[in-house]
């Protein structure tokens, strides 16, 4: 990896990885007015929907949770003329839904699972784009605190060297820790036969926006280092902000139901 800036990098530090597997199931719905995603009624009819598969799938015991969000915005980001050269779609996902199961070898279960395949259809059918995948964790800050409240970051990273854009990202991760006040972060990384469009898709969470937002539209380094990195190594980062919609978690052992917190 080549670094730029490189009197300002740091490595992100990181927790061991866990062994939770996940699915991302990300779908382009609605439409976007610039960074802004537009109000949609197809877009509430999906979700309204999902919010209900996800309570009932968390009664599985191979699904630790399952999460869905509605986008946001789209902050800055990098590399539409990298993702031309690849072939891939800039990545315009207004909604997301993430299931992380208690293994990887968890994943083909809960596929095979009839709730997860409705909520994969009903999604499917409502969208012009779905990226569909199974992912490992390799690296961590913590696990993403999935409160009701907190502002939520997807960032689907495309590059074609897949030690590249982890190195990128331990170093842009690190600025968002030490800027930020970036309390968890969740890299994901698709598994053997699964898409590679983005190599890794990066899961975080702040409490609030002034934790972040200023640092991302006004500190120089964002763009001098964070920016820079990308484009100097070839990385294409596509972040989007989320809010959360819902998310149900595994009943616990004295518990017979998913505990859900309401939709959004």
């Amino acid at each position: 990896m080549r670094l730029v800036n490189d009197h300002l990098a740091t490595k992100v530090r990181l927790t061991e990885p866990s062994d939770n597997g996940f699915l991302v199931v990300a779908a382009e719905v609605g439409d976007w007015v610039g960074p802004f995603p537009m109000p949609s009624r197809e877009r509430r009819r999906v979700l309204t929907r999902v919010d209900t598969l996800c309570a009932s799938l968390a009664g599985n015991e191979d699904v630790v949770e399952a999460v869905a969000f509605r986008a946001a915005l789209r902050p800055p980001g990098e590399g539409a003329e990298i993702l031309r050269r690849g072939g891939v779609r800039p990545a315009r996902y207004d909604v997301v839904v993430l299931v992380r199961t208690t293994t990887v070898e968890a994943i083909d279960t809960i596929r095979a699972n009839p709730v997860y395949r409705d909520m994969v259809a009903v999604i499917e059918n409502a969208a012009r784009h779905i990226h569909h995948v199974a992912a490992d964790n390799p690296a961590r800050i913590a696990d993403v605190d999935h409160g009701p409240n907190h502002w939520f970051l997807f960032n689907y990273f495309h590059c074609g060297d897949a030690r590249t854009v982890y190195d990128a990202w331990e170093y842009t991760a690190g600025w968002f820790q030490n800027n930020t006040a970036l309390p968890d972060s969740t890299l994901m990384r698709p598994l053997t036969g699964e898409s590679t469009d983005y190599g890794v898709i990066n899961h975080a969470s702040w409490p609030n926006l002034r934790t972040f937002l200023p640092n991302l539209l006004f500190q120089p380094s964002f763009r001098s280092f964070v920016l820079a990195n990308f484009r100097a190594n070839g990385v294409a980062a596509q972040p989007i902000l989320y809010r959360q919609r819902s998310a149900a978690v595994r009943p616990s052992t004295s518990s017979s139901t998913s505990r859900a917190i309401s939709p959004r």
